[in-house]
């Protein structure tokens, strides 16, 4: 059982830490300092950060087996953790909004930006394909709040099993 709840809580502080650095070290220091370069840094910038995600997107499949696995096993062995239902649906939850941010909206993202050839940021405010970057750039960062609050709380429920 033991063992079973370390893994969990790994990939948990993988997944969940992950997200954390993510949002607000790495993409922000990517961002800032292949953008001091000029546009062209701007555009390699958001391809950096773009393949970052994506490649995080894999490991965070992985920690979702993990989790469900651990979860799952726990259950069969006994005892059954609490809340187990909620755990599993949080966790399924989890993994649901990565896997639509990364197999849906990320390849749109790129389709996207391959399309303008661009920065965004440089098209007028009213330019179609602008608005729709940034409605697929905020839904993509939203859909990343998911499994960062749903990771939090089974973090929680672990510590306190």
């Amino acid at each position: 059982m033991l063992a079973l709840r370390y893994a969990a809580l790994l990939a948990l502080a993988v997944w969940v830490g992950g997200l954390a650095v993510f949002g607000a070290v790495s993409a922000p220091v990517t961002f800032q300092v292949l953008g001091a370069a000029g546009p062209g840094g701007r555009l390699q910038a958001a391809a950096v950060v773009g393949e970052m995600l994506r490649q995080f997107h894999l490991i965070s499949y992985g920690c979702a087996a993990v989790i469900l696995t651990s979860l799952a096993a726990r259950a069969v062995l006994g005892p059954r953790p609490r809340r187990f239902a909620v755990r599993t649906a949080i966790a399924a939850s989890m993994l649901a909004a990565t896997a639509w941010s990364g197999i849906v909206i990320g390849p749109q993202l790129t389709s996207a930006q391959k399309e303008i050839g661009e920065l965004p940021s440089s098209l007028p405010e009213s330019d179609e394909r602008r608005i729709a970057f940034g409605r697929l750039h905020r839904l993509s960062t939203t859909l990343q709040m998911l499994p960062l609050a749903g990771g939090l709380a089974l973090l929680f429920w672990e510590l306190k099993d």
